[in-house]
């Protein structure tokens, strides 16, 4: 049999989690019972990731935009962020998986902060595989603060080019970034 050299694939392969809470309403469910179903998705999609022998895995749990969301379920959003740390985090640093942050971590609770912070730290030796969590994230705000970042370095704006604002946002971690020919769709549910 010959190997089909069209299915290569994605070195980085990115997943916004959209839908658990339509998913959850559909179910009769809580909101949040849909966030937390989503969340028990990441691993066999983290496992999968491993064995087809993708180098970077992102994915966005939380936009910059959700802090709009009612009050209760931001705090639960939060919650499901702290716990899932406290339980997988052991678990991923054995497996090899090192975990990156993209986004604010300023606006996160201060013990949240400093959880982050330090799984990042754990793992930050590991090469197995790369974990990208996308947490307060947005793709303007992130425009927005590398801006303000320039700004702040006093580097003139006949200076700024495409590679020099490239390397003041968030996402200067995640090359390769996903490029639209390993994309296979543009959206990808969480929830099964």
């Amino acid at each position: 049999m010959t190997e089909d050299k069209s299915l290569s694939v994605p070195r980085h392969v990115a997943i916004i989690m959209d839908g658990n809470g339509r998913w959850a309403r559909a179910r009769g469910l809580p909101r949040l019972a849909g966030h937390r179903a989503g969340t028990e998705n990441l691993r066999p999609i983290l496992e999968a990731s491993v064995e087809f022998g993708i180098e970077i895995l992102t994915i966005w749990a939380f936009s910059t935009e959700n802090w709009r969301r009612p009050e209760g379920e931001v705090r639960g959003l939060l919650g499901i962020l702290r716990q899932m740390i406290r339980r997988e985090l052991k678990e991923l640093h054995k497996q090899g998986v090192r975990l990156r942050h993209i986004g604010r971590l300023d606006r996160l609770p201060p013990a949240l902060q400093k959880q982050v912070q330090e799984a990042i730290e754990l793992t930050r030796d590991n090469d197995r595989i790369i974990l990208n969590v996308a947490f307060d994230y947005g793709g303007r705000a992130e425009i927005v603060q590398a801006v303000r970042r320039i700004v702040e370095a006093g580097i003139p704006a006949d200076q700024v080019d495409e590679a020099l604002l490239s390397s003041y946002m968030y996402t200067c971690l995640l090359y390769p970034s996903p490029s639209p020919r390993d994309r296979t769709s543009s959206r990808m549910p969480s929830s099964a």
